[in-house]
């Protein structure tokens, strides 16, 4: 049990009936509580060698615990790796302004502007390079809700393709990017929609962020452009890695929990003191709701056309099956492809790159949330298991 775990488990009571969680935040809570629990089941391993056998513990693959949101993390920047054009690309980070950050923590739907905000600002900076041509480039946007020190603090991270491509297959490289329209539109896209979905009792904050942002709200860019897979990997660690890691916990003694931090305007070492309770409070509020996306692809990467086939990959389309097979994911599915293909009943499945060990469970891999099942089927070898069904030679 890491230290985090610790803390959820002996304040549970505490948060269930005092903070009144929303539902996504109990169930991401619990799932990261009984993280790597024996009693809620696991894989059985177990080498023909030594006649050794190994349990490992299944994990909760919730974004809100520390080792599987690192996980998921990795496999995302994968993901996006494959989608990524080899050009050269900007990151980009748009922020608001203070005084909306309470509309987003009230009302989550309004979480949607962001990004509904920012696609529509670069793909019109785009379409201004040459109206007839109407050259779309490739941009992935990332909702990050947090700051170092834990607060509220919704913004976008944004990876855009210096480029585009016109309507008729032609690239235009752009190694320019208007911050002063980004800054303004993106102030006028978002507060316009705001606007649209709070109504009238919304002019007057409007009003005010035009009069304390008359250049627009501030969009930060890294100050050179860099190659694809450097700039996927520094996006990457914002994809679905925890609020905190938990070596940034110096302490815990029941009641106040101490973290650390550099912060961001100069980069200074900062250690905070803080509540247990309000700690909690700073670290579930960031909890998305079911389902909610966090990455979203526009222009290039959001479509499929002809056209688009034909434009250089990082990773080229001959190549992605290769690398795909490379990940525990990739594997899982050519297994469950053979499972389809061969009628086999449905299952949870687990790898072991050390044996080549497939571990049947008997239980029906729906979700984490599951009654204990101690029950798990023998391991069999891979080797049999293909033999069996005819898919290699016995």
């Amino acid at each position: 049990m890491n230290i985090l775990q610790k803390i959820f488990t002996d304040h549970y009571e505490e948060i269930k009936y005092t903070l009144h969680p929303r539902d996504t935040e109990m169930e991401n809570i619990e799932k990261m509580i009984h993280c790597g629990d024996p009693s809620f089941g696991g894989a059985m391993y177990h080498c023909p060698h030594c006649g050794n056998f190994k349990y490992v513990p299944f994990h909760c693959h919730s974004r809100f615990c520390p080792s599987c949101g690192n996980k998921y993390s990795m496999e995302r920047t994968t993901s996006m790796t494959f989608k990524l054009i080899n050009v050269k690309h900007r990151h980009c980070v748009f922020t608001i302004d203070e005084n909306l950050r309470d509309f987003f923590l009230k009302e989550r739907s309004l979480l949607d502007c962001l990004f509904h905000s920012v696609a529509s600002v670069i793909s019109r900076m785009f379409f201004e390079l040459n109206k007839s041509k109407n050259f779309t480039p490739g941009f992935i946007m990332v909702l990050h809700t947090f700051g170092r020190d834990l607060k509220w603090n919704p913004h976008i991270h944004c990876l855009i393709s210096e480029g585009g491509l016109s309507d008729d297959g032609l690239w235009r490289n752009v190694h320019h990017f208007n911050y002063s329209f980004l800054r303004s539109a993106f102030r006028t896209a978002l507060l316009n929609e705001m606007h649209q979905r709070l109504g009238d009792p919304f002019k007057q904050i409007k009003s005010l962020c035009y009069s304390s942002h008359k250049k627009g709200f501030y969009v930060y860019a890294k100050p050179s452009s860099c190659d694809p897979e450097t700039a996927i990997k520094y996006i990457g660690r914002y994809l679905g890695r925890p609020v905190i890691a938990t070596s940034r916990i110096d302490k815990y003694d029941g009641s106040m929990v101490t973290f650390h931090y550099n912060r961001h305007e100069d980069d200074k070492y900062i250690q905070e003191t803080i509540p247990v309770m309000d700690f909690i409070k700073r670290l579930i509020r960031h909890i998305p709701e079911k389902h909610f996306k966090m990455i979203r692809y526009g222009g290039l990467y959001a479509r499929h056309r002809k056209t688009d086939q034909q434009l250089h990959k990082v990773i080229s389309n001959r190549n992605v099956p290769f690398y795909a097979t490379l990940t525990i994911g990739g594997m899982l599915f050519f297994l469950l492809l053979v499972m389809i293909r061969w009628n086999v009943p449905s299952a949870g499945i687990k790898w072991s790159f050390w044996n080549f060990i497939l571990t049947i469970s008997v239980f029906p891999s729906k979700n984490y949330m599951r009654d204990l099942c101690p029950d798990l089927a023998e391991s069999v070898l891979l080797h049999n298991f293909l033999c069996f069904y005819g898919i290699i030679p016995s």
